[in-house]
Parts: C-alpha cells; structure tokens; sequence
C-alpha cells in the first residue's frame, strides 16, 4: 500500500511539474483578425519561432527557449514590428498596431535591463540626432568653422556614450543583454580588452552564441594586435594576377587599407590617404588596397574615381573576403601600419591622426 501511495505521488508531482517556457499575451489595438509572427535573427536571416492571429486585438504564443534573446513581434501584413528580450517567463505586449514598435513589454527581465540601458543613452542620442541635423545643415551652406565645432561636439557625446556602453558592460556580467552591447563596442577594442570583458561575464552568458562568436574574434584579434608580425596573404590584383602581401613588404612603412567602393566612410577616407600617399611614397610610404567589393567594376570605378595609384587587390567576396577574415576586419575602414619587417606598429589611423604617424616616422 506504501509503495502504490508513494507511485500515486511521484505521478502527481511529475504531471504537475514542466520545463521552463515562456508565454506571450498579446493586447494590440486595432488589430483584429491579424496574423503576428514571432521571429528570431540568425545566421543573418529571420527565422519564424510561432505565429498567432488576433482575435479583437488579443492572442496567445508560447514556447521554449535556451536562453534570453532578442525577438522580433511582427505583423507582416501591416509592416509593423516591436523588438524586446524573450525568456520563459510570463510576458505581456500591450500597443497600438500602427505604433507597434512602442508597444509596451512586461514580464521580461532582460526586456528591463535592456531598456534601463536604452533609457540612460537616451539625453546623448536626442543630442547626437539634434546634432547631426545641424551637421547637415552647416555641410549644405559649406560653414567650415560650424561643421569643425559639430563634430568636435559630436565626438565627446561619442565618447560619453561608449563609457555608458562600458559601464554597463562591467557592471552586468550576469545580464543576457551584455554580450550583445559588448559586441557592439568591439569595434573601439582590442583582442585582449575583449577577452577580459568576455572572461569577466557569469558562465552561463558567456556560453551564448554571440559570446561564443565574440571570443573567437577577440583571440583572432590578438593574432594581428600590435606588436604582431602581419599574417601574409595572397589575393588578385585588377589585371587578376595573384600578389601577397609580402611581395610589398619591405618599404619603410606599408598601409594595409580594406576598403570598397560601396562603403562611404571608406570614400570619405580615401583622399586623406591620397595625401600621405602622395607627399611619403619617395621617402617610403605605400598602400596595400584591400577591397570588399562585390562586383569588378563597382571596385575599379572607386579606383579610377578616388585617384587611387597603388597596388589593389580583392577575392570580390563581399563580407567572406578571405583577407578581412584573417584580419578579422568586421568594419570598414579599417588598416594596418606595418613596418619593413612586416610587425604591425599601428591600427585604424585615419586623418590627421594617419599624416602625423608617417610624418613622425618618415620625417619632413
């Protein structure tokens, strides 16, 4: 009899008992008979995790996830989107349809911690928008003196906002939202700043995906730190004749510069880098053009457009150039100062900053 009462319990408790999930209740106004997708990014594609229709507004989606990430709610029909943090847990979504990405989200702790976040950056990115407008402006009735004040302005609310960013990031190793803000600071950090900032973090969210990806890169980073001999590599120059890296190797100082003829901050660069070009190149300076550049002619009009005389190069892979992986170049511009040995003595020079380097080196 004891054994059939403790049996009867066991299924009791384990009938009563479920895995961790989530359920969302959405409220959306204005919505009826509306079908909402609920998506998720990945591998650089949406992928559809559940689908609801609304019946006056309302609907139901639950579900399992691994751990909290950020999802998109859609209403495909009405192109309308809401992003917030997933995670099993009881979520409400309460919003107008036609200000879907207003909604507002409960019931989410990531979702919280996301939006404190936001909250805190929002005072520097209203005056970095209010900025950029004046910017434009000053750019369109050609005011040198405004157009030297905004982006001098612009560059400390930059600076303020990146030590929000890395507040937030040492402060919340246990946040699932960490990774992601980490991720977007990588691109102001070193291999090894990003490893510590990753090795500092809780083990279960350094065990997520983007984390994952983040320290590969960081340890790939460390490979073309400086102080590190540059990686060689081998790509085709414009005529389709293979030239490595090390074939240009040997100047005094070589510009390792990825680059495309799509990318306008690459664009606006180009002419500083002419000017060095042309003012050190007799007294050692050259450029190594490493281009991202989907298609031959987009990549040869940027070379004939800019004036740019030195050696290129390019696999016309877009993003999976071999040489940018190498390098783990996931932003452009980007480039690499290398001495005659081939040590990388320098990173992401541009302007002045650029001019002064060669010029400290090479002299007048």
């Amino acid at each position: 009899m004891k054994k059939v009462t403790y049996l009867l319990l066991a299924a009791l408790i384990t009938g009563c008992s479920s895995e961790p999930k989530y359920v969302i209740n959405g409220d959306i106004q204005d919505s009826d008979s509306v079908v909402f997708l609920l998506q998720k990014r990945e591998a650089g594609k949406f992928v559809t995790l559940d689908s609801a229709f609304s019946v006056k507004g309302k609907f139901r989606m639950k579900g399992a996830i691994e751990f909290p990430q950020m999802v998109f709610l859609v209403a495909p029909d009405k192109q309308r989107r809401v992003t917030f943090y997933l995670e099993n847990s009881l979520i409400s979504v309460s919003g107008k349809l036609d200000s879907l990405s207003f909604a507002l989200i409960s019931g989410s702790v990531t979702q919280d911690e996301y939006q404190s976040f936001i909250d805190s950056n929002k005072p520097l990115s209203e005056n970095y928008s209010d900025l950029y407008v004046q910017y434009q402006a000053a750019r369109q009735a050609k005011d040198a003196e405004t157009i030297a004040r905004l982006e001098k302005e612009a560059e400390e609310i930059q600076k303020e906002m990146t030590r929000l960013e890395k507040d937030f990031v040492k402060n919340n190793p246990s946040s699932y939202v960490t990774p992601s803000i980490l991720n977007s600071l990588s691109y102001e950090m070193d291999g090894a700043e990003i490893e510590a900032a990753l090795l500092a973090l809780d083990t279960n969210v350094a065990k997520i995906p983007v984390a994952r990806d983040l320290m590969a890169r960081a340890r790939l980073m460390k490979t073309v730190a400086i102080g590190q001999k540059a990686p060689d590599f081998t790509l085709n120059d414009v005529d389709g004749k293979p030239v490595s890296l090390y074939s240009k190797v040997g100047t005094k100082l070589l510009l390792v510069d990825f680059w495309a003829g799509w990318c306008n901050p690459c664009r606006q660069e180009n002419p500083n880098v002419v000017k060095v070009y042309k003012e050190f190149s007799r007294k050692g300076f050259d450029v190594f053009g490493v281009s991202l550049d989907r298609t031959k002619e987009e990549w040869l009009e940027a070379i004939r457009a800019d004036k740019l005389t030195w050696t290129h190069v390019s696999d016309l892979q877009y993003w999976n150039s071999s040489a940018a992986k190498l390098y783990a170049v996931n932003a452009i511009p980007a480039s690499f100062l290398l001495d005659e040995t081939g040590t990388i003595i320098a990173r992401n020079l541009r302007g002045d900053d650029l001019y002064n380097k060669v010029k400290e080196i090479l002299g007048n």
